[in-house]
């Protein structure tokens, strides 16, 4: 383009290795953690798999590479199924865990390979967590851990995945100077905790069947004016919230009331709130949310969205 030559980039982890070689690295620099929490990532998917957000030519992958010394693999390692199991938690799901080992086509020496799986194994045993074994399903340059959810219709989906990799530091050459002054292979432990992030909304998305949680939902209230008389009223509501750091929208009185409380429910917004005179002179709103409908003083209603936030629940 412009006489500039461009590559797609299928992976994260070569642009990783290049910035550890940039410098000399001393043991005490280990564990080095290098992420690029957004990269954008191309690959030339097969035909007809491409789909939805659950594959795509381009996608963001959440990716880390972890560069740590022998000693440091269980720690690291212990560190990140610790991580992984909060954030989804947090998303409300059940994790589950996959041991993959070497497969038939694998590079690298056999002794790596056995120290490799040792310390996957030794992280996974030490955190008491239960596992699969999955015999010769590992990548052909390391084993790995496969970190799983089921959503609410029981489908099983592969999320974040650590990876070790003693392979990589042999090709790409990388080295640091141990204590007795002698140049080592770090090393790597490669990681993602949400995977691709488009296809993570996807699972999300069919797991919540688009009811997100406050905390999450992009709109959390939508205020609702029964006439153009109540719109003065409702943009002070409207100010309010936002003040509070609540993310609301008004849906103008174009439509009819009946027509935009359907909308707001079709979108899946959490809080609906209607204002008429009644709620201008009470200086409350009626709320609809999770199939209730009350009438709130306004200083009540963000008191319990802001509760309903910090309580982060799915």
């Amino acid at each position: 383009i412009n006489e500039e030559t461009y590559g797609l980039k299928p992976m994260n982890c070569p642009e990783g290795h290049l910035i550890f070689s940039n410098s000399i690295r001393s043991y005490k620099d280990l564990p080095l953690r290098l992420a690029e929490p957004t990269g954008k990532l191309h690959r030339k998917e097969v035909s007809g798999s491409v789909g939805g957000l659950f594959r795509l030519y381009q996608f963001t992958q959440d990716d880390a590479h972890v560069y740590c010394r022998p000693d440091q693999i269980e720690k690291e390692i212990s560190d990140l199924l610790k991580l992984a199991l909060k954030i989804h938690e947090t998303f409300g799901f059940k994790s589950f865990f996959r041991f993959a080992t070497k497969p038939d086509k694998a590079i690298g020496e056999p002794k790596l390979w056995e120290e490799a799986e040792n310390g996957l194994k030794a992280a996974l045993e030490k955190n008491k967590i239960n596992y699969e074994l999955r015999e010769k399903d590992g990548t052909f340059y390391g084993p790995k851990i496969d970190i799983n959810v089921k959503d609410s219709l029981n489908r099983e989906w592969t999320i974040a995945t650590i990876q070790l990799d003693f392979q990589s530091p042999e090709r790409f050459e990388l080295e640091y100077i141990d204590k007795d002054g002698i140049g080592k292979r770090p090393v790597i432990i490669h990681r993602a905790m949400l995977g691709s992030f488009e296809r993570f909304i996807g699972i999300l998305l069919e797991h919540t069947n688009g009811n997100l949680p406050l905390w999450l939902a992009p709109v959390q209230a939508v205020l609702i004016p029964v006439s153009e008389k109540q719109t003065g009223y409702a943009e002070k509501v409207l100010a309010e919230l936002k003040e509070n750091k609540i993310r609301a929208e008004i849906y103008e009185s174009g439509e009819t009331l009946p027509k935009r409380i359907r909308e707001a429910e079709l979108q899946k917004i959490p809080y609906i709130l209607v204002v008429g005179e009644k709620e201008e002179k009470n200086e409350s709103t009626n709320v609809r949310h999770k199939g209730d409908e009350k009438e709130l003083q306004i200083e009540k209603l963000i008191e319990k969205i802001k509760k309903e936030i910090e309580d982060k629940s799915i």
